[in-house]
């Protein structure tokens, strides 16, 4: 390759990661300004993230975690065009998608392991107030007692209780902010037992019993339709693996399919019959307990 070529491909590669560098200051500007639509849905974003983080208890650096990855999008282009295509895309889709996914799925973690502790809550609260009868103060000495993170979000109802809230304000703030079916109807126990009066505890009792029952119930409908998932994904994924297997063999086995109406027709049919059966098949296995 002569001078010139490398000083034209050297001179192409400057310009690039300059523009590179431009973009990756436009696009930080966009984010920290507030005046473009497009800042407004990075607000949003932002305001998601802040919603994640709070719901694990961690502090609020939804701008900060933007911000990095507006600047890590920048790197990726350069990885994009300087290093290697697929990896440049690979690291694109994680740096957009990464964080998000990662919070939204210690998110969900952290949502079944309280689901796991509602029983044990309930039944701990029942016989706290068979010795305490204030409420209150039953909830505040069974908090000493409960496993992570029930005992965190337990806390945090106290808190707001010494700050002015009554106690039902907090169970219900509590509920919307874990957004738990089964801790729903622990919390819904507990707050019409208290409004409505009578034997608390016993109530109590029996509702831990009847979530227990339903949690046994629930792992037994996913341990029979375990199989049939199984069976769901092999109906959904065999006939892709079959038409490329038999292509890969014998190269031109389907163009007659694909280059006559009835082979079109054939295989339009087939398509149809094979996405309604997955619809189908997915509707049964939908069970809800």
């Amino acid at each position: 390759m002569t001078l010139a070529a490398l000083t034209s491909t050297a001179t192409l590669k400057c310009s690039a990661l300059c523009a590179i560098g431009v973009a990756s200051a436009l696009l930080l500007y966009v984010v920290t300004s507030r005046e473009t639509s497009v800042s407004r849905l990075c607000e949003w974003y932002v305001k998601y993230l802040n919603g994640l983080l709070r719901g694990l208890f961690k502090p609020e650096q939804g701008r900060r975690i933007a911000h990095l990855q507006a600047l890590a999008l920048g790197a990726c282009v350069v990885a994009h065009l300087a290093v290697d295509v697929a990896m440049g895309w690979v690291a694109l889709l994680a740096v957009v998608l990464g964080p998000a996914a990662y919070l939204h799925s210690e998110r969900q973690a952290r949502v079944k392991q309280l689901e796991a502790q509602v029983d044990g809550f309930v039944v701990a609260l029942a016989n706290s107030l068979k010795t305490v009868p204030s409420p209150a103060a039953a909830l505040q000495a069974t908090a000493a007692i409960l496993p992570q993170p029930t005992r965190q979000e337990i806390e945090h109802v106290l808190k707001e209780m010494r700050i002015g809230s009554t106690l039902d304000q907090g169970l219900v703030a509590m509920s919307a902010r874990v957004n738990s079916r089964w801790l729903d109807v622990a919390l819904s126990a507990v707050l019409i037992g208290l409004r409505v009066g009578g034997n608390l505890p016993v109530v109590l009792e029996r509702t831990a019993a009847t979530i227990r029952e339903m949690n046994r119930l629930l792992g037994v409908v996913r341990t029979k339709t375990g199989e049939g998932r199984m069976q769901l994904w092999v109906l959904a994924c065999f006939p892709i693996f079959i038409v490329f297997a038999f292509n890969a063999a014998s190269p031109g086995y389907f163009d007659a399919l694909g280059h006559s109406l009835i082979g079109q027709l054939v295989v339009s049919g087939a398509a149809v019959l094979w996405i309604s059966s997955l619809l189908l098949a997915r509707k049964v296995l939908a069970v809800d307990v």
